[in-house]
């Protein structure tokens, strides 16, 4: 499955999962793909992530639900999509033909919500994985977030994965005290590989009403002011797990996506870049190219965790 121009091999392996390239388009700023698809051809795509994905639909929070931010934005869309079953209906016909691979990320408030929508997207022709969004509140733990404590981590991860043998990436927040415990957790209960990070929790407030210009009072912080963020949580899991870790966090030039390269990523993922310039994932493409081009390597994954320290 591998892509070689000018001799240069751009596929990666998360896993059982082989990619064309290394550059994926993040959940939650791609739509469900059809929305780039004139913009852009998702064939050029390493894989592409669906919007979040419940068992129901979801209306999401009410407005102002986004506020930008200095080298960013806040989010609090709440998780809107339409539900499995439209997703089944309307989505996955497109998708089918994007011509690149696709995962769909799903979300629930219980275990068992998690496992259900594993189970049924586990046959579903044209899906190449999952990615499970595990930033969301246990409604049987009083509404701890899953990602936040590693029991909880392993026994949502475990009831996914004895629902499925599909590929599956599960993705981190960064609001925990120690990333790699966590991610251990996920691990050893079966994850193929790990997607890191989540937006950081954050507010905005409106100094002349003194109230808070999100709705929801709090959003996730996304875009180029969390790199460094995620950047070092994506090198301290690389060297605690022993499966591929996908890099997310403020990636909008080659040069960024070069950085999570080589702390220890797999492969990337492109988020908020694409509300700024919806052919920033190519252009990030041809920039590693360029890169590999420039440094006489013949491989992208040649470059993966060959940061140098002491």
């Amino acid at each position: 499955m591998a892509l070689k121009k000018d001799g240069l091999d751009l596929s990666v392996e998360l896993g059982p999962l082989k990619l064309k390239n290394p550059v994926i388009a993040a959940s939650g700023t791609f739509g469900y793909g059809e929305e780039y698809a004139g913009i852009i051809p998702l064939k050029s795509l390493g894989a592409l992530i669906t919007k979040g994905l419940s068992l129901e639909p979801r209306k999401g929070n009410p407005p102002p639900r986004v506020a930008e931010t200095a080298s960013g934005m806040l989010n609090a869309i709440g998780l809107e999509n339409v539900g499995l079953e439209v997703f089944l209906r309307e989505k996955m016909p497109f998708l089918r033909k994007a011509k690149c691979s696709v995962l769909v990320n799903i979300f629930g408030c219980v275990e068992e919500e998690y496992a259900e929508m594993a189970r049924r997207l586990s046959d579903v022709e044209g899906i190449a994985g999952l990615e499970a969004n595990i930033s969301c509140p246990n409604v049987k733990a009083g509404g701890t977030i899953f990602a936040t404590e590693a029991k909880l981590v392993f026994q949502v991860i475990s009831k996914i994965r004895q629902a499925t043998s599909s590929f599956l990436m599960v993705k981190l927040s960064p609001n925990v005290g120690d990333i790699a415990k966590i991610a251990v957790a996920a691990e050893e209960a079966g994850a193929d590989a790990i997607s890191l990070i989540n937006s950081l929790t954050g507010m905005a407030i409106d100094i002349k009403t003194r109230t808070p210009i999100l709705a929801n009072i709090t959003g996730g912080l996304s875009g180029p002011a969390i790199k460094p963020i995620g950047l070092r949580m994506v090198w301290q899991v690389a060297q605690a797990v022993h499966i591929p870790v996908v890099g997310i966090g403020g990636i909008t030039t080659p040069e960024d996506a070069l950085e999570y390269l080589i702390a220890g990523a797999a492969a990337i993922q492109v988020g908020s870049a694409h509300f700024i310039d919806p052919r920033a994932s190519l252009k990030i493409i041809d920039g590693i190219q360029v890169y590999l081009r420039a440094n006489d390597l013949s491989s992208v994954s040649s470059l993966v965790g060959s940061l140098k320290v002491g």
